[in-house]
């Protein structure tokens, strides 16, 4: 049961519904998480602001949506882990892949820094240890890729909270699947 209310993009005032007919999957459909922000122009507008400058980042495709599945399966949240499977498939990764990411694991060393990293970043709330900057300097990520790092821990974190505040259902209808 959904305990508020997701904009319908169909009868949203004019600016609102071109916001969201803008980020429509490919399937035309708009993301529950983003018609529940929708209740608010300014958060969809500066949580799509953080997409896209997160999306514009010095981390791959690869290292993002590893981040993104392992944070989703660690949350529970269904709605990210169908969405980001098709991307990962999508940036070609293989299922044994992408079943490790969503374990906090990769079949590449520095990727699986990245995971350890951004998983503790979560638990933590960003109390991490040294140790963990050091190993993922170590790895080859500069300063500039761990705070992409904990912004990207933190967008995951931010949808997982929208999803499950307001009890939308997981969405079906974006042609997406959570399976590896």
């Amino acid at each position: 049961m959904t305990r508020i209310h997701t904009v319908d993009p169909t009868s949203a005032e004019p600016e609102l519904a071109r916001i969201l007919a803008a980020v429509r999957s490919p399937t035309g459909k708009t993301p529950h998480h983003l018609r529940v922000l929708a209740n608010s122009k300014a958060a969809l507008q500066a949580f799509l602001g953080l997409s896209v400058i997160a999306d514009g980042g010095a981390l791959s495709v690869e290292t993002r949506v590893r981040i993104a599945l392992a944070i989703a399966q660690r949350l529970g949240n269904a709605h990210s882990l169908g969405f980001h499977t098709t991307v990962a498939r999508q940036a070609g990764l293989t299922g044994n892949e992408i079943a490790a990411n969503r374990e906090g694991a990769s079949e590449n060393a520095r990727a699986a820094v990245a995971l350890r990293l951004a998983l503790s970043l979560s638990e933590h709330m960003g109390n991490i240890d040294t140790a963990e900057l050091v190993e993922a300097r170590v790895a080859g990520y500069t300063d500039a890729d761990i705070v992409e790092i904990i912004t990207h821990v933190g967008m995951g974190q931010l949808i997982a909270m929208i999803n499950k505040a307001s009890g939308v259902e997981p969405d079906n209808t974006l042609g997406l699947h959570a399976g590896p």
